[in-house]
């Protein structure tokens, strides 16, 4: 089951040929998938599990079984905002019960504050370091398998900056999003964040000031350059909002730092500044 966002409703995908290859039967004979939308205002009706039931072709004494385990996974599905729930395989025993042999759940991030059940099964060993403690600076961190460390104000200019490095031929260590009421803390911890990353070899540090303002962000690059050792190329590209202080911040503070002109022009000195070394 999947939020379906083109038609606003939860589809219920299923497939008799499971298993590792379900992606290559989905190109190579889509007829063997088999789908059904869910309405979220009517809900699960047995004429959606009757449908899916005929089409995958059960033996006729499973369907109490089948409509049981339909009806469950639609209300674990809404009643704990899951964005994806998928079982692979789905197996029948030899006395007709149906059984989920593996399983996997997503929740809608954007939802957990009000499902604290569901954030007591977190096992934070399990995840990235990183992102852990991004989350208690409220960064929006996301770590990646690149060379450039990007800071960045803004979740859609984050991407820009992202694909941007790619354009220039380099590769992003990480989606690093400070958000628009960055304080200097904040900037402080995502830049001891990033650079705890060692495959990180340069910094791209993209700001552009509206509610985050650029000398709030130079300032946080200044204090925590006093904490830690910044040694990686580090280029900024600062606009907006405070510019000019901003950057007087960092020309005062002594900071062996690459000036950009705009976008490009910071991806560009990032990628060149890995290369020279």
């Amino acid at each position: 089951m999947v939020v379906d966002r083109e038609y606003n409703k939860v589809c219920i995908i299923a497939s008799l040929e499971g298993g590792m290859e379900i992606e290559e039967i989905a190109v190579s004979a889509p007829e063997k998938i088999i789908k059904q939308w869910v309405d979220v205002s009517i809900g699960i009706r047995d004429y959606h599990i009757r449908n899916l039931y005929e089409k995958l072709s059960l033996p006729s004494n499973l369907y109490k079984e089948f409509a049981t385990c339909v009806k469950g996974l639609y209300t674990i599905f809404v009643n704990n905002d899951v964005s994806l729930i998928e079982i692979n395989p789905l197996a029948i025993n030899t006395d007709n019960k149906i059984i989920a042999l593996d399983a996997k759940l997503v929740f809608d991030a954007n939802a957990l504050y009000r499902l604290p059940h569901i954030m007591t099964l977190m096992d934070k060993e399990q995840e990235n370091h990183r992102e852990v403690l991004a989350q208690e600076y409220n960064l929006n961190y996301i770590a990646l398998d690149g060379n450039i460390g990007c800071l960045v104000n803004g979740a859609g200019l984050a991407m820009s900056t992202m694909d941007i490095i790619k354009y220039a031929g380099g590769e992003p260590a990480n989606f690093l999003d400070v958000g628009g009421g960055a304080t200097k803390e904040n900037v402080k911890e995502a830049l001891k964040i990033i650079l705890d990353d060692k495959n990180v070899k340069a910094l791209l540090i993209n700001v552009l000031g509206g509610i985050a303002r650029c000398d709030v962000i130079a300032q946080g690059i200044v204090d925590a350059a006093k904490e830690i050792t910044i040694n990686v190329p580090m280029v900024v590209r600062l606009e907006g909002t405070k510019v000019d202080e901003g950057r007087a911040i960092l020309k005062e503070s002594s900071l062996d730092i690459i000036s950009a002109s705009d976008l490009l022009d910071a991806a560009n000195k990032a990628v060149q500044s890995i290369n020279n070394n």
